[in-house]
């Protein structure tokens, strides 16, 4: 039996109904924005504008703040940034960074090397004065790209040093051939030294904002509400194209597109793919997508919960659920069923694997081997917001804890608020969770080594496998991209037999704007999407 037919469509359909007209009334009062103010609309508000691992987060802060390295609009490719030129030593351990001159965070503080190594030190050192870890902040971000913090044996980044007002210096413990690409992501935007020292740890909440020196400055934040950003008048590059930038946090896809149509917001993001054809047939909505899906959902099942520690019971699971029906119900069109966590376009896919097999009658003789001939009762979390990688993460959750019902498990479905869930997937407090990842560069280690270093694997899953986190330490260190691509294979292949979680689909995000606005570039990378090139007439 298909997977559509497993949940209960009706339901669905009534939530969606009364989330829309609840959408629709709050709006009877409201027009169309200004030509000067773009309403951009997203499943959710920031968690944060200071350490933040999230979408929602990291789209709002990319418009404030800039990094060394930009990333081409809509694509891929590498440009100069806040640093104009850089290059290594022939080990790749030392990087020099030339800045660009005459540039000003918004507060008019000047930004030069000073400013990239505060930045720097905050976030990889934990005894930094600015770092304010005591009042919560973890820059979860940088140890996973980084390979930790100073101190810690995996640590990539030794040291940042001044070497001239606009040259700065990275010294690395090893070769890390792709950091200018790590250092493009929208995790590492540079913050103004002096804002932070007088916001303290109120740094990046609601009532500081952050101050960057992008083409945006910060001017409100109503929690719960919206966010509020205004042109920057004395930006360094070209001015951007509206005078307000408006985020708007709208949980329920269906919502976002109702409201699309409505006129009070003008681009909808993470739309349902059932709604496409809504969109198509609308001769006020405009269908923008990536050129590529650099993203992948998982079902990721922790260890420190038993029986997940046993790998006869991943397996089960895995051979539980239907994925192929799955990501035909509940994914795009162009939507595919993912073999393994890096997406189809990135070096070290093996292309040998496929689908774990939907064979329920497999899932409960490996049940029975495991001893839970009966099954058993678990919890699933499930996101409470629509993300790229998982555009309807309730029904997607139902439909999997109805499969696994068949087979005598006894899935209860949990979420809680997104930035609690955030907090809490890595506690080991989730038996089984839905979470997934959207590229911050395009490297297949930004997903193995994010979802499965040494430190990652204990956290995120439980799991203990050293060869796979030392394949990876050697990936990363490895400057034969052949041979790259070959340690990251092997991870693929080792991670498909031993199921610490299960990749679902790698899935094309659908975007809408409305007529009348130009220059939305929706990114392969999720986040790094520039709204200064953004236009309303």
């Amino acid at each position: 039996m298909g997977a559509t037919r497993r949940v209960d469509q009706c339901n669905i359909l009534e939530v969606k109904v009364k989330r829309v007209v609840a959408a629709l009334t709050a709006l009877l009062a409201l027009g169309s924005g200004s030509a000067q103010t773009l309403v951009f609309g997203q499943s959710g508000l920031p968690v944060s504008m200071n350490a933040a691992t999230d979408g929602n987060s990291l789209t709002v802060m990319y418009q404030v703040l800039e990094n060394l390295v930009f990333v081409e609009p809509g694509g891929t490719e590498l440009m100069p940034g806040l640093a104009t030129a850089w290059e290594s030593n022939d080990e790749g351990t030392v990087w020099t960074f030339t800045l660009r001159e005459g540039v000003t965070f918004h507060d008019g503080t000047p930004f030069n090397a000073e400013a990239a190594k505060f930045n720097f030190d905050r976030w990889n050192d934990p005894e930094f004065e600015f770092g304010f870890r005591d009042e919560g902040a973890t820059y979860e971000a940088w140890g996973y790209v980084f390979g930790g913090f100073l101190g810690d044996e995996a640590a990539v980044l030794s040291e940042a040093n001044v070497i001239g007002e606009y040259t700065l210096e990275l010294v690395l413990t090893r070769p890390m051939g792709f950091l200018p690409a790590a250092l493009s992501s929208s995790y590492f935007g540079m913050h103004s030294p002096a804002a932070i020292r007088e916001a303290g740890a109120d740094y990046g909440t609601p009532t500081v904002g952050a101050v960057g020196t992008g083409p945006f400055r910060f001017v409100e934040w109503v929690d719960g509400s919206q966010v509020t950003l205004e042109r920057f008048e004395d930006y360094w590059g070209d001015a951007a194209g509206v005078e307000r930038l408006v985020f708007r946090g709208i949980e329920d896809p269906t919502a976002r597109l109702a409201e699309l149509q409505a006129g009070s917001i003008d681009i909808a993001v993470n739309l349902s793919p059932d709604d496409r054809a809504t969109v198509e047939n609308d001769p006020n909505l405009e269908v923008v997508t990536a050129e590529s899906n650099l993203n992948v959902g998982y079902l990721a099942m922790h260890q420190a919960n038993e029986p997940f520690d046993d790998p006869l019971v991943r397996q089960a699971v895995a051979h539980a659920i239907d994925w192929n029906e799955i990501v035909a119900a509940f994914f795009g069109e162009d939507a595919v069923v993912a073999t393994q966590f890096v997406p189809p376009g990135l070096i070290g896919r093996d292309e040998s694997l496929e689908p774990y097999a939907y064979d329920p009658e497999r899932a409960r003789e490996l049940l029975a081997e495991a001893g839970y001939e009966g099954g058993f009762a678990t919890e699933l979390w499930y996101m409470p917001v629509s993300r790229p990688y998982f555009p309807a993460p309730e029904p997607i959750a139902a439909a999997m804890a109805s499969y696994l019902a068949d087979v005598g498990i006894q899935a209860s479905l949990m979420t809680q608020d997104w930035g609690t869930y955030l907090d809490s997937y890595q506690t080991g407090a989730f038996p089984m969770y839905m979470l997934g990842w959207s590229a911050d560069f395009a490297d297949p280690d930004n997903f193995l080594y994010t979802f499965f270093s040494a430190a990652q694997q204990q956290s995120d899953l439980g799991w203990n496998d050293p060869e796979v986190a030392q394949m990876l330490e050697e990936a990363r260190q490895e400057p034969d991209e052949e041979v790259r691509a070959q340690l990251y294979a092997e991870v693929n292949r080792r991670v498909h037999e031993a199921v610490p979680s299960i990749p679902v689909a790698h899935n094309p995000v659908l975007n809408a704007v409305r007529a009348g606005v130009e220059g939305f570039m929706p990114s392969p990378l999720g986040s790094t999407v520039p709204f200064s090139t953004v236009t309303k007439d």
